[in-house]
């Protein structure tokens, strides 16, 4: 039985820490995503060259720097973000976030099953519904081992995916007589450039905010920041080519039908599975880190639990539930704001986990929280960063003018 070694309600010691290679593998393999390529697709089709280059390197910029300041709370502290909820939450406050990325990420998690399942099954012929109960479970049994498996997985797929989506803009290229014919396509279905923007950024933002859960495990902050840096600007960015470049030729949107077009039916089959895999994987762990925050249960088998209810119900998750998961979502990125908001204000509280006192509900999070959906829903710019800016200053403010003691109320240990 693998050994519980995910520090899923304390700090990570210094001997559970790991080093930038292995941890910069994962976050590759939580951004290396089928899902990033299709809304790459999606900017391919609707963009001319030189508005997606801008779109894609200024989102994944913007994506890149959050993640990053997540990331260097995360190391610092070896504290993941639901736990992180606590100081800026309450205990008991920490349980919405918790159940917001968690319940968010048993959903994408369902989803990421039957985005594996439907292309191959409209490939191949063999029934959706084993292809969705096979790669489930198997994506379940790998999460059971942690941190660990997902260092394994990744560290097979990152460079998989890596070389055939290399190899799928190759043949874009070629196929159109160059990358300066290739610049002239002119988009088919035509986006605005904000419109475009919102979709990069928002296109991470959600899993983003939970750069914590893996990136604790770091030796240095700064060496998190790298991790992030590399991982959701350099790693969404290369999704996004990946999926536009094919995307602009074949005038398809899909990965899966722009491969299949190409004649990489089988590399495809393969690659994309470990694509959608070790991002699945990753949603697993961090969904059981969070429902572990609110039941005070070990994270393992919380994942697993997640990912056999993630499996049952993943075609109803992909035909229902998408628009659902994306309003969720919304509610999401202010959670981030308010954690690094909280951080700057209260640094030194961070230090020494174990020996802090906290509040059971802090208010003033609730309220930054819901004001800070209202302001990416209703202000005019890029939806997820609005949420993030709108939150951390409405929560930096209600702090500043109700600042009192905090109240008892001990953290649990794993």
């Amino acid at each position: 039985m693998a050994q519980d070694n995910e520090y899923c309600l304390g700090a990570v010691p210094a001997k559970g820490r790991k080093g930038v290679l292995s941890l910069m593998l994962v976050m590759l393999g939580l951004t290396f995503f089928s899902a990033s390529m299709w809304t790459g697709g999606t900017l391919g089709t609707g963009l001319a060259f030189d508005d997606f280059i801008k779109a894609v390197l200024i989102g994944n910029l913007l994506l890149g720097i959050y993640t990053a300041c997540l990331g260097y709370i995360g190391a610092s502290t070896g504290l993941s973000t639901h736990l992180l909820a606590r100081y800026s939450f309450g205990v008991k406050g920490s349980w919405l976030p918790s159940l917001l990325l968690g319940g968010t990420q048993v959903g994408w998690f369902g989803v990421g099953v039957a985005m594996f399942a439907l292309p191959v099954q409209k490939a191949t012929g063999i029934d959706v519904n084993w292809l969705i109960a096979i790669s489930g479970v198997l994506m379940t049994v790998t999460v059971y081992f942690g941190i660990s498996a997902l260092m394994v997985l990744s560290f097979v797929a990152v460079p998989a995916i890596a070389l055939l989506g290399g190899y799928s803009v190759w043949l874009a290229v070629t196929s159109t007589g160059g990358m300066a014919v290739l610049q002239q396509v002119q988009p088919s279905n035509p986006i605005e450039f904000s419109t475009a923007l919102t979709m990069v950024v928002g296109s991470f933002i959600s899993a983003g905010t939970l750069t914590a859960d893996f990136v604790r495990f770091g030796r240095k902050p700064w060496g998190a920041v790298m991790i992030t840096m590399v991982a959701f600007f350099l790693g969404n960015t290369l999704m996004f080519v990946f999926g536009a470049a094919g995307a602009a030729v074949t005038g398809q949107a899909d990965i899966s039908e722009v491969m299949l077009m190409q004649g990489l039916l089988i590399p495809a089959i393969l690659v994309l599975g470990l694509n959608i895999w070790t991002t699945n994987d990753n949603a697993l762990y961090a969904s059981g880190l969070g429902f572990a925050n609110i039941t005070g249960l070990k994270s393992k088998p919380l994942s697993v639990i997640n990912g056999l209810i993630g499996t049952a119900c993943a075609l109803w998750l992909y035909n229902n539930f998408v628009g659902w998961l994306a309003f969720l979502s919304t509610a999401i990125p202010p959670i981030g704001g308010i954690i690094i908001m909280d951080f700057l204000l209260n640094r030194e509280r961070y230090r020494q986990f174990a020996d802090q006192q906290f509040e059971a509900v802090r208010w003033q999070a609730l309220v930054a929280t819901a004001v800070g959906v209202a302001v990416g829903k209703w202000l005019p710019g890029i939806v997820p960063l609005n949420a993030v800016l709108g939150a951390a200053f409405i929560y930096f403010i209600l702090v500043r003018l109700t600042q009192r003691p905090v109240l008892v109320q001990e953290a649990s240990k794993c």
